[in-house]
């Protein structure tokens, strides 16, 4: 008890000369007013700078670290919910985030801020980038293969869409381009052909970011980048090599070469066209053929979302059927897949004589 006491006792002085060396000292404690809290009060300040929320990247913590010193955290007033880690070790000295209204609130309205000004930004742009490049030594020919990432800056692709071209297909490209489109392409520049030193490393290098340039460029103007020889240049070449893979019965291989078409022309935003429905069918034959349902299931609802405004497609008959057959494996439902079956019948289309999804692939040209 007499402990106790003392201890009071202490503290009590304590707070006096706390106060006359404020009286004393105004114009120092003026020139630093934290410095009493980094003494007595730092597990305020911990709280305080723990309830920080941060929606930039790592670059940018010191600076808002600084704003926060200036003061940037009492004119918001209540100090802000922590997150993650942070809010599981308050959570004991403080208790649930229920007894603090006040800082979840303006957690909310921040997160809310933060969401609408993500929606409100300008469109993606769409990156190309030469990532590697090779010299390929055949029989009769030796060229350099230039590796080329698709990437959409502001976000992150879990899985690359990639091509692989030469010099001739850029060359090619270029050629049809500037037959349709002569006045966009007066102003684009191309690499020239060079009679030696074509394999060196400079050599390489200039021409890889060559490349680059004159892809963003042919991108950024819009007749050029919704024509078929601009987006054919990306995925033909993969949807006639799954093509002929689906059709030897290498469905691991085509699999994989179905999925890199359908990124580039996810990529490209052209999910709406003919090639991507075929590289739905594709996609969904070879998940069947590799016994993988769910993901064939899932690749026939996509294909008819994309049909649903549509009467009649030569693909649609073919999708509700493998979609109905996946769903009862599956244990999904299929009434809706039938009744639009049942509309095709009525409507006179001999279903009996549809053509499945793998023979639409077979018999599909792809030049």
């Amino acid at each position: 008890m007499a402990a106790r006491i003392l201890h009071r006792l202490r503290h009590a002085l304590a707070g006096e000369g706390d106060r006359e060396e404020r009286v004393r000292g105004g114009s120092e404690a003026e020139e630093f007013p934290e410095s009493s809290e980094l003494e007595d009060d730092t597990e305020g300040l911990s709280t305080r700078l723990s309830g920080t929320l941060s929606f930039t990247g790592h670059d940018e913590e010191e600076e808002e670290e600084e704003e926060e010193e200036d003061g940037a955290g009492e004119e918001l007033g209540e100090p802000l919910q922590p997150t993650g880690a942070a809010a599981g070790a308050e959570d004991g000295e403080w208790g649930s985030t229920a007894e603090r209204p006040g800082s979840s609130l303006l957690t909310r309205q921040l997160q809310e801020l933060w969401r609408k000004s993500r929606g409100s930004l300008a469109p993606q742009r769409l990156l190309f980038e030469v990532t590697s490049a090779s010299v390929v030594s055949e029989r009769s020919s030796k060229y350099v293969l230039y590796t080329i990432y698709l990437i959409r800056s502001g976000r992150f692709d879990k899985a690359p869409a990639a091509i692989a071209r030469r010099y001739s297909d850029f060359e090619r490209l270029n050629r049809r381009l500037r037959c349709r489109f002569g006045c966009d392409m007066a102003g684009i520049a191309f690499p020239r052909k060079r009679l030696r030193r074509n394999f060196t490393a400079e050599t390489i290098a200039k021409r890889s970011r060559a490349f680059e340039q004159f892809l963003s460029h042919l991108h950024s103007i819009a007749e050029i980048r919704r024509s078929p020889e601009f987006l054919e240049f990306f995925f033909l070449q993969d949807l006639q090599a799954a093509q002929r893979l689906t059709c030897t019965g290498m469905y691991r291989e085509a699999l994989a070469t179905w999925a890199n078409a359908y990124r580039l022309q996810d990529r490209l935003g052209v999910c709406g066209s003919g090639r991507f429905l075929l590289t739905l069918a594709g996609l969904a034959v070879c998940h069947q053929e590799l016994d993988e349902l769910g993901e064939a299931h899932g690749c026939c609802e996509q294909a008819l979302q994309l049909l649903e405004a549509q009467g009649s497609h030569p693909l649609l008959g073919p999708f509700l059927q493998a979609h109905v057959h996946l769903a009862w494996k599956v244990g999904k439902d299929k009434r809706h897949s039938e009744a639009r079956l049942q509309d095709l019948r009525e409507a006179g289309l001999p279903l009996q004589q549809q053509p499945t999804l793998k023979e639409c692939l077979i018999k599909e040209t792809l030049e």
